[in-house]
């Protein structure tokens, strides 16, 4: 089996070279889009987790008021 040999010219390098600079451009486009979404998601993340926050707080509020009432009825 014969194999061919290619010759690597200038020309075909530069080829290359531009070739693989599109690929990484790509992949720096893709990971902004990512970081982009990751921070919108960590932003509503953090809105639902305050909320969960201030929802329980209150209920232990309720619980305690409710409690120390029940104590003072009997």
């Amino acid at each position: 089996m014969q194999t061919m040999r290619e010759k690597w010219t200038d020309e075909r390098m530069d080829d290359l070279n531009a070739k693989v600079d599109r690929g990484f451009e790509r992949i720096d486009a893709d990971m902004r889009g990512l970081r982009t979404e990751m921070q919108v998601l960590r932003a509503e993340m953090n809105t639902r987790f305050d909320a969960l926050n201030r929802n329980m707080f209150w209920f232990a509020g309720a619980l305690v008021i409710a409690i120390v009432a029940s104590n003072l009825a009997s």
